[in-house]
């Protein structure tokens, strides 16, 4: 959960900004309605905040001295304010802010919130800054730690393909220089490219160099912008947000049509598409693999006795349990309804029994709140292991299976050998 400090003199401003921040998971809005309160805010969560949107102009601090107080906690700040004039551009200006929005319309309160979004998922943002000069790398990572950006270094195009190729971290986005030894940046870029396509990942290029078509061949070679040394604090914080958020429109795109929307769960038509490359892959190796079909015991009763709206809080738990138990390389699908689908490779008959035993153990015992009502429920599974025909066949047969534990009363675990 991260925490966000909101500072506003205008209870109107406060309430639209609290209704807008209590629809956000995973964030803590902490609310204060002038300078002073503020303060004791801060002292009252020793200074842990991860975002702060301020209003730089309060009664009782009229000189942007709430963005002070944010930078000497290190929270990145977003200001909204209701009017720009030059004492408050000064002002602005001397402190270190992530952006500034007027407060005219409900939509520029809507784009605040989305860069606070954006700061705080710079804590989980990986970039690569590749130069030979190891004082450029220094500058330009310093600029980036300070917005929570987690930072790798590179002193050349070659080391970069490197870390590339074999890092555990999600990059995305490569800092790279022009001249260096061994591979240069534009080869960098290139090489780059027949790996990663640009809504994978973002390439801005960096460099001293007069002539002007550099700018045009870096973008000819498939950077996604471009940037002259040297350069600003605010060039380069600027260009890194809007290149993160094409990759978050890029990725919103790609959940959109692989994911089912309620759950977040991948959906049936992705399940196949990739759950068939999964049993290819395995078939090849000659290495067999689970399918397991799951739903909820009795789930028409939890729909008629409690409603809809309870059922759908009973099917997003499962994706939430099985989340919090099985593999990041496990693939999870929702078929429909209350009935999902998994993948599992490299895994043994008997860790798969021990795992989804363990998975129904965890449901059997679990207890949801919803709207002061305590919810239980059992989930059945039904388990294909092993390799057979093909993928579209153990799921037939994981199905088979999962009836099987329906008829012997629910709230069990049933596996066959599909070799």
């Amino acid at each position: 959960m991260k925490r966000v400090l909101v500072v506003d003199d205008n209870e109107t401003v406060l309430k639209v900004l609290k209704s807008e921040f209590d629809r956000l998971i995973d964030i803590e809005a902490v609310y204060a309605g002038s300078y002073k309160e503020a303060m004791k805010k801060v002292r009252e969560n020793q200074g842990n905040f991860h975002a702060a949107l301020l209003d730089v102009d309060l009664p009782d601090a009229p000189n942007g001295e709430v963005i002070s107080l944010a930078n000497s906690h290190n929270i990145p700040a977003v200001v909204l304010t209701a009017t720009i004039n030059q004492k408050i551009k000064e002002t602005i200006h001397k402190k270190d802010i992530l952006a500034y929005i007027l407060k005219d319309t409900p939509k520029s309160i809507q784009h605040s919130i989305k860069l606070v979004q954006r700061a705080l998922r710079n804590y989980d943002t990986t970039v690569l800054v590749v130069d030979d000069s190891a004082l450029y790398r220094k500058v330009l990572s310093d600029i980036l730690i300070k917005v929570n950006i987690n930072v790798i270094e590179a002193e050349n195009g070659q080391e970069a393909l490197d870390i590339l190729k074999n890092s555990t971290k999600k990059i995305s986005i490569v800092f790279t220089d022009l001249e260096m030894p061994l591979m240069d940046g534009l080869e960098l870029t290139i090489k780059i490219r027949e790996i990663f396509d640009k809504d994978q990942l973002g390439i801005i290029a960096i460099s001293a160099a007069e002539d002007k078509d550099i700018n045009d061949d870096f973008l000819k070679f498939g950077a996604n912008d471009y940037i002259n040394k040297p350069f600003t604090t605010n060039e380069v914080v600027t260009r890194l947000n809007s290149n993160l958020e094409l990759l978050d429109l890029f990725t919103k795109i790609t959940d959109m049509a692989n994911k089912d929307f309620m759950t977040g769960a991948y959906n049936r038509r992705y399940f196949f598409e990739s759950g068939n490359a999964i049993y290819l892959k395995s078939e090849r190796k000659n290495m067999p693999i689970a399918v397991a079909m799951l739903d909820i015991d009795n789930f028409k009763t939890i729909n008629d006795t409690y409603g809809h709206n309870v059922g759908d809080v009973a099917i997003k738990e499962i994706k939430s349990v099985l989340d919090k138990n099985l593999r990041a390389s496990d693939l999870v699908a929702r078929f429909g309804g209350e009935e999902f689908c998994i993948i599992l490779e490299d895994i043994s008959e008997e860790d798969v029994k021990k795992l989804f035993e363990k998975i129904r153990q965890v449901f059997e015992d679990n207890v949801i709140d919803v709207d002061e009502v305590e919810i239980k429920y059992t989930v059945s599974f039904g388990i294909a292991y092993g390799l057979f025909g093909s993928l579209d066949e153990m799921v037939v047969l994981s199905d088979d299976a999962l009836y099987e534990s329906k008829e012997s009363g629910r709230n069990r675990v049933t596996l066959k050998h599909a070799d």
